[in-house]
């Protein structure tokens, strides 16, 4: 399956989509965690992005598709994909649509995790990183044990400047701008799907898997084996 989780920043995608992985084995691509590494790196692509996202915008399309036309043709993207940041505009929907048509595939599905600009303000400003490892935490929702300092590995936590208020809430002014067309656009195409992300993440999680097994379900009367 090729599934989109759509969804402001803070909505929960990551976390999300990496349970839905491991259940479904699939393969993730996220597009702005493979930014955020590349700044780490400080790679040539790191230093391209780097400018984009501590601003709070969007990253060139051509920058990001191309990033991702190398990563889809990895044999491991064959089985299914989880997008977890991509498309954020129409063009990128478009493009996707046209990889994917390629190898006669398609999106079976988009889902739509809602929250308000309040709880994306609340759940980002008190988000942390470790330097080190990457690990992500939540002060109120997935505090570390230890107070600035990862439980796994030890490193300092910082928080990034692209979850900073200020930044937050630009980021929230591009999503409307560009990203809520998307919404519409795989509305359209009778594959999205709504679910509230106001819930704890088991709840939310439930939602997705379940919207998933119906549309498996779906494709699998539409597509009986031999």
């Amino acid at each position: 399956m090729y599934i989109i989780l759509l969804g402001p920043p803070g909505a929960g995608k990551g976390t999300q989509s990496r349970r839905l992985a491991q259940e479904y084995n699939l393969k993730i691509i996220s597009t702005g965690d493979i930014f955020r590494e590349e700044i780490r790196k400080e790679s040539e692509l790191g230093k391209k992005v780097k400018k984009y996202l501590e601003a709070g915008l969007l990253v060139p399309d051509h920058i990001v598709i191309e990033l991702v036309k190398s990563i889809i043709r990895y044999p491991e993207c064959s089985l299914g994909v989880i997008f977890d940041g991509f498309p954020r505009t129409i063009k990128q929907a478009e493009e996707l649509d046209r990889l994917l048509s390629n190898c006669n595939r398609k999106v079976d599905i988009a889902i739509n995790i809602e929250i308000s600009d309040e709880d994306v303000i609340k759940r980002n400003t008190y988000r942390r990183v470790c330097i080190n490892c990457g690990r992500v935490y939540h002060l109120i929702f997935d505090p570390p044990k230890t107070s600035d300092i990862c439980d796994f590995c030890g490193g300092k936590l910082i928080q990034r400047k692209d979850d900073k208020e200020d930044v937050i809430r630009k980021r929230l002014e591009v999503y409307r701008q560009w990203t809520r067309p998307i919404i519409q656009y795989y509305s359209e195409k009778s594959i999205l799907v709504n679910i509230d992300g106001t819930k704890n993440i088991d709840e939310v999680y439930n939602q997705i898997k379940t919207v998933i097994e119906k549309r498996v379900k779906k494709l699998r009367s539409h597509n009986p084996p031999d």
